[in-house]
């Protein structure tokens, strides 16, 4: 048997995986917010805490923020910041007590995932986004998550956003020393807080697509600027990547207006006939489950 564990910059979720793929067991905990050992020690007690439902010592799949650097060993480029700069891996392995453990980037395990016998299941190349807390990418060829020479596939958050309007220009600073990073427009805080400056109202931001469905103006017209912006930012993808195509995971990804009006902007910014394009973009077949099932399935083999 498999455990999978998603961990988040809010939660820690895991499940057991029976070898026939089904789900044995399902824990959800809060992620510790004081500290990196904190962490460490509540990803090995849901592991422990499975294994007892389940009765069996288990595989384990974990998908994080940030990539494992192959130069040092050290997680990069987490936006749980915690992270950075600490061997997961090595710590993982000791805390849980075994070492059948494997780790990928939680936008990785997203798209195998989905990929495998999800939303793109018999799609070749697939390219899985993270719309939530943060903005990630992960890329999956032929069932295969692709890391890159750097551990860096798939990145496109810390991309400057595509084509920027002059009321864009030069945008803010992202926690990563980059300014105007995709990240900085499209993730979850980004739209609350953009809302909130050309609006003056608070809401959360699937509140703001609940409100643009119910006829809000304001959302509306905000959710128009984001659907916009995510089109420039996915049509780069497009253009170097072509892919089959593309899901959405994170909480974001339940804004159902994403899925028409993406797909109708980005015919602007797409380097192909405006008719031709046949990249779909789609929400995941597993919701946010998905990422927690992609970690499990680091270890494809029974």
């Amino acid at each position: 048997m498999r455990i999978g564990i998603d961990l988040g910059g809010t939660k820690i979720e895991g499940i057991v995986l029976g070898d026939d793929g089904t789900e044995r067991a399902r824990l959800r905990v809060p992620t510790p917010q004081e500290s990196y050992d904190a962490t460490v020690e509540a990803v090995a007690g849901v592991v422990r805490a499975l294994e007892a439902r389940a009765g069996a010592h288990c595989r384990v799949g974990i998908g994080h923020p940030g990539a494992l650097s192959p130069a040092t060993g050290l997680i990069k480029n987490a936006n749980s910041t915690r992270l950075n700069g600490h061997p997961l891996d090595k710590d993982l392995r000791r805390a849980i007590g075994h070492d059948e453990v494997r780790l990928s980037n939680d936008a990785n395990c997203l798209t195998v995932s989905e990929a495998a016998d999800g939303a793109a299941a018999g799609c070749r190349v697939v390219f899985g986004v993270i719309l939530g807390t943060g903005v990630g990418g992960g890329i999956v060829i032929d069932g295969w998550p692709l890391t890159g020479a750097q551990a860096i596939a798939g990145e496109w958050g810390h991309n400057a956003l595509p084509l920027p309007h002059d009321d864009e220009r030069p945008g803010i600073r992202c926690y990563c020393g980059g300014i105007g990073c995709i990240e900085t427009w499209l993730s979850g805080p980004a739209l609350q807080r953009l809302f909130a400056v050309r609006t003056g109202r608070t809401l959360q931001a699937t509140e703001i697509a609940e409100a643009a469905l119910a006829g809000d103006p304001d959302a509306a017209a905000e959710m128009e600027i984001y659907c916009d912006r995510l089109a420039r930012a996915l049509s780069v993808v497009i253009n170097i990547l072509d892919p089959d195509a593309i899901v959405l995971g994170g909480s974001l990804s339940r804004m159902t207006q994403l899925y028409d009006r993406v797909p109708e902007l980005w015919k602007s910014y797409v380097f192909s006939e405006r008719d031709s394009i046949v990249t779909r973009l789609m929400p995941p077949k597993f919701g946010d489950s998905s990422g927690v099932r992609g970690a499990a399935w680091l270890w494809p083999e029974a």
